[in-house]
């Protein structure tokens, strides 16, 4: 059993007040934080609450959790209302515990605005980290303060590979699988517990199903937060980075029938932003691109870098489940370049030549007056 210490706690007013007149027009980054239950996100957020970082995080967690010391010293609720105390930690950083999304704890937050430069957001262990993510975009008054930073999921290595190839009733899509699919940073913990036969597979596993996510190993959930925060996976400051990133994805196989995969297509050329729009909303809304057996296309996470008719800049599309985005990045397209279009696709049942003829149908198809 890991010794969960409860973090002290200093009242809020003591400390940290010289910070207060950080930046208060900033954008705060959003880190969600996934993961199967005992996989050590608890541990993962207990390190960052007691750690000596000097970094400034307000974390959110989820009252659903596994019971850590830490959460039992919470405030929760007061008469079945959802009630919730911000707690300063002696490390400069904040603490509440929530029984919702989350959503009412970060506008809350805001009232403290320059006592913190980060929000982590913890989802319950079965949670789908798609719909929390989607919040942000959707939430206009939400985005005016902050934005999505990325998704972080823990995976265990000792039970991990179990969690990711357990199969669900027809047409359901294992909880652990989906947090892999989403997650721009994956944290294999517990790496001491298995031989390296075993944290292979692990890594094959999640490989699989993310062939875009970054890998880091740990054990007991210590991380130089340096690579969990800043990611801007979901902003076009991540222009320049996805273009490498992109360029090395490899399309991958399934580990089981129906199991989630990573596919990847480039297209030269220049396409129109309306056909663009098409393509995308067939596939994620309108969910008519079919597989060779019929069954739809189920796509989770879509992105990619694309050229579009009339912008000098590179443009990154964003999918998260029904939503995506189209950003302009900071890249521009060079004279003598040869413009192109990569896209990477995660889900069920997709089908790399099928996604890319109708790619190719319909961004070269003629359309009105335009």
């Amino acid at each position: 059993m890991e010794d969960e210490d409860c973090p002290d706690l200093v009242p809020i007013g003591a400390g940290g007040a010289e910070l207060a007149d950080a930046a208060p027009d900033r954008k705060i980054p959003v880190t969600i934080i996934t993961g199967y239950l005992g996989a050590g996100k608890t541990t993962l957020l207990n390190y960052i609450l007691t750690e000596q970082h000097n970094k400034r995080i307000a974390v959110i967690l989820n009252e659903f959790g596994e019971g850590s010391a830490l959460e039992k010293s919470l405030a929760i609720s007061q008469g079945g209302e959802l009630y919730e105390e911000w707690l300063e930690l002696r490390n400069g950083c904040l603490c509440c515990s929530v029984k919702d999304n989350g959503v009412k704890a970060i506008e809350n937050l805001m009232q403290r605005r320059g006592k913190f430069d980060y929000i982590l957001l913890e989802t319950t262990g079965l949670a789908d980290p798609g719909a929390v993510a989607s919040m942000f975009w959707v939430d206009s008054e939400l985005g005016s303060d902050i934005y999505l930073d990325g998704i972080v999921s823990v995976v265990d290595a000792k039970h991990g590979l179990q969690h990711l190839t357990e199969e669900k009733p027809e047409g359901l899509i294992n909880e652990a699988s989906r947090q892999v699919a989403l997650a721009d940073l994956i944290i294999i913990n517990k790496t001491d517990l298995v031989s390296e036969e075993e944290l292979n597979e692990v890594r094959t596993s999640v490989r699989s199903i993310n062939g875009l996510v970054k890998i880091l190993e740990t054990q007991r959930s210590r991380v130089d937060l340096s690579n969990v925060l800043d990611l801007h996976a979901f902003d076009s400051l991540s222009g320049v980075s996805l273009q490498k990133k992109l360029e090395h994805v490899k399309t991958t196989h399934a580990h089981l029938d129906k199991a989630i995969i990573t596919v990847t297509f480039e297209v030269p050329g220049n396409i129109k932003e309306e056909n663009l729009n098409l393509f995308i909303q067939n596939l994620l809304w309108e969910k008519n691109v079919k597989d060779k057996t019929g069954c739809t296309m189920d796509v989770i996470r879509l992105k990619g870098l694309v050229s579009i008719q009339g912008k000098s800049h590179q443009v990154i599309v964003q999918g998260v489940h029904e939503l995506y985005d189209l950003e302009e990045t900071s890249v521009a397209w060079k004279e003598d370049e040869k413009r192109t279009n990569r896209l990477v696709l995660i889900g069920r049942n997709l089908d790399k030549e099928i996604i890319k003829e109708v790619f190719i149908a319909t961004v070269r198809e003629e359309r009105g007056n335009s």
